[in-house]
C-alpha cells in the first residue's frame, strides 16, 4: 500500500515487478490460483511468482533448471493457444487464474478469447450456471518498448479488437505506473464473467499516483484528474490511457507551461475502457462525469497505448470529434531507441505540443518543435541512443 506520493513523477519503478510480487502474495493465500505463461515468467519480470511456487514439471530435472515440481502452479508452455485452452478449463472449475504474454503474442489466441466471450454470453442465460472467474490477460513487452526486437513485437491488436466487441464482456486496462499495476491485478482478481486485458510495461517508469488513486480510478468510471498536472479553469485537455504515453502527455504539459506560460492545461489519466465507454463494464464514466473531467468545449489532445481510432471512437461519444486529437501506435515500428519509437508513431511529448502550437498559430513553436524532433531522429540513426530522456 502506497498511502503517499510526495514528488509524482521522481521515482521509477517497473509495473511488471511490483504486479509481479502481488501475484505472488495472492498465489500464498489462493492455492488454487495458476499462472498460465510462455517461457517468459522471468523476462517479463513477474518472477517472483517463483519465490511462492515452482514451475509445473513432469520430465527429470537439471541443475541448471529453475523451480520445478509436478504440484507447480505455474504452467509454462510456448504455446498462447495451448495455455489459453488450459486456462479456460481452470476457470470453468471456478478456480482463478491469469495468462501472460508479449502484447503482440496475444493475438495469437485472438480467436480463442472471443470464442470464450461467447461463451460467456451464452452462460449468462442459463438458469444453472454459476458465476466464472475472469480470464484475465496480462500483456507485457509492449509496442513501445520493443527495441530490441522490433517491429515484429509490436502490436496492440488485441485491445482494439476486446473494445470494438458489443457483448460488453471485455475490459482493457492501462494503469499509469507500479501502484495502479497492483489495483489492477486486485481489480481483475475480484472480477467474474469477464475478460480482462491489462497492459503495463516492465520497464521502469515514473510513479504518478498512491494506492487510493489507484483503487478508485478502477472502481468509479476509469477516468480521473491528477491534480499535481492540472490548472484551474484549463485551456486544453491532455489525457492519456497507457503508463509510456501518459508519461509522454504529461511531459507536453511542461514543455507547453514554459512555452505558452498564459495557457492552463489539465491532465485526466485514463485508466479503464469498454465497448463504446471509459471504465469499465461495471462502472462506466457518465455523461455528467466526463463533462466535469474533460469540460464541455475544450480541445483534447488524447495520447493511447494502442491505435488511435479506438480511443477516438470511445471519445466522440461523449465530446464533439471537433475537439479530438488522439495519438498512438500508428504501426511504424522499427529497431529503434525508445524516444525514437514514440516520434515515429507521432506519440511523442513533442508531437502532443505540436497539436496546441497549431491552435495557437505559433509558428515559431510549431518550427522549434519539428527541428528537436528532426535532430533527435538523426542523433538516435548515428549513435542509438536518444537526445530525449
Amino acid at each position: 500500500m502506497i498511502d503517499q506520493v510526495e514528488h509524482p513523477g521522481r521515482d521509477k519503478f517497473s509495473p511488471a515487478k511490483r504486479l509481479g510480487a502481488i501475484m505472488a502474495s495472492y498465489m500464498l493465500r489462493h492455492e488454487d490460483f495458476y499462472l498460465f505463461s510462455p517461457d517468459e515468467t522471468t523476462s517479463n519480470k513477474l518472477d517472483a511468482t517463483f519465490e511462492v511456487s515452482a514451475r509445473a514439471w513432469a520430465l527429470p530435472e537439471e541443475s541448471w533448471d529453475l523451480p520445478e515440481a509436478r504440484n507447480g502452479r505455474i504452467i509454462e508452455m510456448l504455446s498462447e493457444n495451448t495455455l489459453f485452452a488450459c486456462m479456460v478449463g481452470h476457470l470453468m472449475n471456478g478456480e482463478p487464474a491469469a495468462m501472460t504474454s508479449y502484447e503482440s503474442f496475444f493475438t495469437i489466441i485472438a480467436s480463442q478469447v472471443m470464442q470464450h466471450i461467447k461463451f460467456l454470453q451464452q452462460s449468462a442465460e442459463v438458469a444453472w450456471r454459476g458465476d466464472i472467474p475472469a480470464a484475465n490477460l496480462l500483456s507485457t513487452s509492449t509496442c513501445w518498448r520493443q527495441d530490441h526486437n522490433g517491429f515484429t513485437h509490436q502490436s496492440p491488436a488485441l485491445i482494439s479488437l476486446l473494445l470494438s466487441n458489443p457483448s460488453d464482456r471485455a475490459n482493457c486496462l492501462f494503469p499509469i505506473d507500479d501502484v495502479a499495476a497492483e489495483a489492477a491485478f486486485i481489480y481483475m482478481m475480484n472480477s467474474q464473467n469477464v475478460v480482462n486485458l491489462t497492459t503495463f510495461n516492465k520497464t521502469d517508469q515514473p510513479r504518478w499516483i498512491d494506492s487510493h488513486q489507484a483503487d478508485s480510478m478502477f472502481h468509479d468510471g476509469g477516468a480521473a484528474i491528477l491534480d499535481f498536472a492540472s490548472d484551474e479553469a484549463p485551456d486544453y485537455i491532455f489525457t492519456g490511457a497507457g503508463d509510456i504515453v501518459s508519461c509522454e502527455a504529461l511531459a507536453a504539459i511542461e514543455i507547453l507551461r514554459e512555452d505558452i506560460p498564459a495557457k492552463h492545461f489539465r491532465f485526466v489519466n485514463i485508466s479503464a475502457l469498454s465497448y463504446n465507454a471509459i471504465g469499465t463494464t461495471d462502472r462506466k464514466l457518465t455523461q455528467d462525469e466526463f463533462d466535469q473531467l474533460f469540460t464541455k468545449n475544450k480541445p483534447i489532445i488524447a495520447n493511447f497505448h494502442g491505435y488511435p481510432d479506438a480511443l477516438h471512437g470511445i471519445l466522440a461519444k461523449y465530446a464533439d470529434p471537433k475537439r479530438l486529437n488522439v495519438h498512438g501506435f500508428l504501426e511504424h515500428g522499427s529497431t529503434t531507441t525508445p524516444f525514437e519509437m514514440l516520434s515515429l508513431n507521432r506519440a511523442s511529448r513533442y508531437h502532443l505540443a505540436l497539436d496546441v502550437a497549431q491552435l495557437e498559430k505559433r509558428d515559431d513553436l510549431i518550427k522549434k518543435y519539428q527541428k528537436i524532433l528532426r535532430d533527435n531522429s538523426a542523433y538516435a540513426r548515428e549513435h542509438g541512443v536518444d537526445q530525449i530522456a
